[in-house]
């Protein structure tokens, strides 16, 4: 209800005093507290029958609590003065808020009447506008429906954006910077600094969810159900979703079929032309701590789906989820652009690895791209997240990345222990230097360069190191396995 629908009530012959006509009334607080800060919340229309008033002084420090709170209006009564005194004018002309005069012979519960019938008016109206919405998700009404119609029935205006930044229906300016702080915000709903309020839409982990943006400091109710009619809508598309996943999962299961002509067929049920370059796209999610949902596998699939802007469908297998990626350009544009959607995803507490294949052509390259793309997975894992190319994995890395990690920390313990428990001891830099050593390719003025000290203490160190491990740095196969220990380590 506004001030000047209230004023404009002949029944209560209300008197506006100082203010302007102009604010939502959005309940009624009868107080005659010299401090009620405290009890209100904003928004209220404030009545008072001046019991607090001693002095001309109290006038402001009451008014002052009112406006700190946020009211909208001061409704002053009669009853006790006869008359609204100028010191309770002059504080409300001074803090800009508005100042009405309650009549003696009109009660206050006349006023709280007319407030209370009008609200009632307004919230039935508001539940049938909500009703209509909801019915047209229902009845199939899409995204772009359900913002036009929350801008025209509500004077809501927002949009939903993916956990990669991705908007997906509605206008979100600065879609990114929402999906960061969605990702990494306390409790939600949140309200940014903008400001806007961000709402989760279902109960999908937020790494592959959506988030429902609406502009300003939105009322959560209204928001609660526009995410509700959003998940809906999400739910609805899962649904066709499903069957793609389906068909994937068939091709990837006979990925190590030698019947070429039935890999062919499946290639095309899913959608995929056979004679087009395609890539493999291997990725997990794992979430620390995690004891319900899903999977790192299925979770790195939904992941997936959402860093590729859901135009492919992913499935877990085995260990990772996977995805059969067209290339209609090359594998550096695909690796660029999930790079770019990392660094959008990146969540506390979630770890995400992909690995990426070279770019593949025909049904027979399926099984090998499946290969690669989890070699690079694994290798991006021991490196603590991240994403890998199969360029990447031609070398001792793809080793390490295939050997067990109690086998790997085993490996480079035996080596390394000894020199890491005398650096220790004797502040000494063994490690350093037999790793610059041996980037050095055994040089050792080169190494002596590098770590600015004599060619001498080269030599003494790297026949420490020769001591306390036991190898001989002159041979190849003694410098592979130092070297392979400190890349393990």
């Amino acid at each position: 209800m506004q001030i000047s629908e209230l004023l404009a009530h002949e029944t209560l012959r209300l008197i506006l005093l100082t203010g302007e006509p102009v604010g939502e009334i959005t309940g009624v607080v009868v107080t005659d507290l010299p401090r009620p800060g405290r009890y209100l919340t904003g928004g209220e229309l404030v009545l008072t029958g001046m019991m607090w008033r001693h002095r001309p002084s109290d006038s402001e420090i009451f008014v002052d609590h009112l406006v700190e709170a946020g009211v909208t209006a001061l409704a002053a009564g009669d009853a006790r003065l006869g008359h609204v005194p100028d010191d309770l004018v002059d504080a409300c002309r001074d803090r800009g808020l508005a100042l009405i005069e309650v009549p003696i012979e009109v009660s206050f519960g006349a006023v709280i009447d007319v407030v209370d019938r009008r609200m009632a008016g307004e919230q039935r109206l508001a539940l049938g506008r909500h009703r209509r919405i909801f019915a047209a998700v229902a009845e199939g009404a899409g995204l772009p429906e359900l913002f036009r119609m929350a801008h025209d029935e509500l004077g809501v205006t927002g949009g939903v954006v993916s956990s990669t930044g991705r908007v997906i229906a509605g206008e979100v300016p600065d879609a990114s910077r929402m999906a960061a702080e969605f990702l990494r915000a306390v409790r939600l709903p949140h309200v940014t600094a903008d400001p806007r309020t961000i709402f989760t839409v279902d109960r999908s982990p937020r790494v592959a969810g959506w988030a429902l943006v609406l502009d300003g400091d939105v009322n959560p109710e209204i928001g609660y159900e526009l995410a509700a009619c959003a998940a809906l809508e999400r739910t609805r598309m899962e649904e066709g979703r499903r069957v793609e996943r389906r068909l994937l999962e068939q091709l990837i299961g006979l990925a190590g079929s030698a019947d070429l002509p039935e890999l062919s067929a499946r290639m095309r049920t899913c959608g995929l032309d056979v004679a087009a370059p395609f890539a493999i796209v291997a990725c997990t999610a794992l979430r620390a701590g995690a004891s319900d949902g899903p999977d790192a596998a299925t979770l790195g699939g939904l992941v997936l789906e959402e860093m590729l802007d859901r135009s492919v469908v992913a499935v877990a297998a085995a260990d990772t989820g996977l995805a059969v990626v067209p290339l209609p350009g090359s594998v550096e544009e695909l690796t660029g652009r999930l790079t770019a959607r990392l660094s959008v995803v990146d969540t506390p507490g979630v770890r995400l690895s992909l690995g990426v294949s070279a770019a593949l052509t025909g049904p027979a390259a399926i099984r090998g791209g499946i290969e690669e793309a989890g070699y690079a997975r694994r290798m991006a894992e021991a490196r603590d997240g991240g994403l890998v190319t199969s360029d990447e994995i031609y070398t001792h890395a793809l080793l390490l990345a295939t050997v067990p990690d109690d086998i790997r920390r085993g490996f480079a313990s035996r080596l390394l222990d000894p020199l890491f428990g005398y650096d220790r001891r004797h502040q000494a830099d063994l490690v350093r230097t037999l790793s610059t050593f041996l980037d050095c390719a055994g040089s050792w003025n080169v190494c002596a360069e590098r770590l600015h000290v004599h060619v001498n203490t080269v030599r003494y160190r790297i026949r420490r190191v020769e001591e306390l491990t036991g190898r001989n740095l002159t041979t190849m196969a003694d410098r592979v396995d130092l070297y392979l220990a400190l890349r393990a380590s």
